[in-house]
């Protein structure tokens, strides 16, 4: 197999790693949540800790790679990654099991990134859509098979094998990696941000996990209220420190370029109601319609299926329609999607539930095409990592927000109708709300010129002497 298409197809190994681990997590959060004795609303301790975490690293990954050289922490991130599933699959308590998650994320923050920056460094802009579909395409069967086999797994075995599934894809990983994969790096690197590492880091964690632990009895609200405090002035210290440092570890003033801005703050708004459906959907289908994890699985994997499907027709529909015209008319129909969701009942026929969550799937992954394609469009090489890592710290923290919206929203329902159970009808207003979210991503996607994009796109030819741009 030639070296162009062996690369991404061993790079898609940490991708399908990740997000196999993500969706099968998901599926089994009821079963985790029984066996330590404890709502299953305050486990997304166990997927916020984990996104978290990878918020924190993910900016030094364009550091360590160019320092140290891509291949070397490629396949040292899958190493510890690996191992962090093997403890997360002993954890015996919501702390332990925490700590395991922050571990994985190290490695997480260092595998994907670095990985990408591999593949797309040397991709001409005008293929970037292209190549993109074609790296996630083997990355996605992760999400379609991580809800059945995880319900599969947490049904007849036990939930603890859907984290020790991930050792014998890291050791394949590394060996690939070692085999076929050049270990790039940079001959001049800029010094390390060691304050702007900290004061982002602390500032983020600080505040994410003060939101996700607020009012849940975690900690105590003066405690949970000062964590927000501390982290939005460690923050905001943070954007004085990068005005001033011109290798700051987020590079603030990429956000000056449109199309960079548009995918990082509408993206933002986008994945915050998309990153709720991990979480809510199958507590709806478990312990509101009463399915066992299996049965839950079963069904929620077509919305990966769906996404699957759509990479194969990314780069025409981009193509034919236009970045701006592509981004407003997904964010409202994936919007429209989810909030049908909140209509589902144990009287929706399983035929409906399976053609939505396939069509949402498929609208939503274009979105997210879109989106990955336009940050780098008017990126230059030079900033090709930074840029990478600012993105990623962005998709992060969405998903993050988004599961801590989702718990917020179900929590505000409880209490308006005074009942701590959680049941069905609890869900309905659930994804009301994280759908109108997601709505409000187009209005930031309107202000971009309709000629956004053009040459990623493939609607504007690039210049003939050019040479091949970097991407992601």
């Amino acid at each position: 197999m030639p070296r162009s298409l062996l690369t991404p197809l061993i790079i898609a190994t940490a991708l399908f790693m990740e997000n196999l681990d993500g969706t099968v997590i998901s599926t089994s959060l009821p079963a985790i949540a029984h066996d330590f004795s404890i709502d299953p609303i305050v486990l997304k301790l166990a997927l916020t800790s984990y996104l978290l975490t990878l918020a924190v690293f993910i900016p030094a990954s364009g550091w360590v790679a160019d320092r140290f050289g891509a291949r070397t922490i490629f396949c040292a991130a899958i190493v510890v990654f690996t191992v962090g599933s093997i403890l997360c699959g002993a954890s015996n308590s919501l702390r332990t099991l925490i700590a395991a998650r922050v571990f994985q994320g190290v490695g997480g923050a260092m595998m994907v990134p670095v990985g990408r920056l591999v593949l797309l460094r040397s991709v001409p802009k005008n293929e970037l859509v292209s190549a993109l579909a074609y790296l996630t395409i083997p990355a996605m069967i992760g999400p379609v098979l991580g809800p059945p086999l995880g319900g599969f797994i947490t049904t007849y075995f036990h939930w603890r094998w859907i984290f020790w599934i991930n050792v014998p894809i890291g050791v394949l990983g590394v060996v690939l990696a070692l085999t076929f994969i050049e270990n790039l790096r940079e001959e001049q690197v800029a010094p390390f941000d060691f304050t702007g590492f900290f004061l982002s880091g602390f500032g983020l964690s600080a505040l994410m996990f003060g939101l996700t632990v607020l009012g849940r009895g975690f900690t105590s609200i003066p405690t949970e209220l000062a964590m927000l405090a501390v982290g939005a002035v460690a923050l905001a210290l943070y954007t004085r420190h990068a005005r001033k440092e011109p290798d700051a570890i987020l590079d603030l003033s990429l956000l000056a370029k449109p199309t960079f801005f548009a995918s990082v703050a509408g993206g933002f708004i986008f994945r915050i109601g998309i990153g709720a459906i991990p979480f809510l959907l199958p507590l709806m289908l478990q312990i509101g319609f009463g399915l066992t994890p299996f049965e839950s699985g079963s069904l929620t994997f077509t919305a990966a299926a769906g996404a699957m499907a759509m990479k194969f027709t990314a780069t025409a529909i981009i193509r034919r329609f236009g970045f701006r015209r592509v981004l407003i008319a997904n964010a409202v129909i994936s919007a429209a999607f989810l909030a049908s969701y909140g209509f589902f009942t144990q009287a929706t026929p399983e035929w409906l539930i399976l053609a939505l969550l396939l069509t949402g799937g498929f609208f939503r992954s274009l979105e997210f095409t879109a989106l990955n394609a336009i940050a780098f469009a008017d990126v230059e090489q030079a900033r090709m990592s930074r840029a990478t890592s600012f993105t990623s710290v962005a998709q992060q923290m969405a998903q993050t927000t988004g599961v801590a919206a989702g718990a917020a929203a179900i929590e505000a329902v409880q209490y308006f109708k005074a009942d701590a159970a959680l049941s069905a009808p609890d869900f309905g207003p659930a994804f009301i709300i994280v759908a109108a979210i997601s709505l409000c991503s187009a209005l930031m996607f309107a202000r971009l010129p309709a000629d956004a994009g053009a040459e990623v796109s493939g609607r504007l030819a690039p210049p003939s002497k050019a040479a091949p741009a970097a991407a992601e």
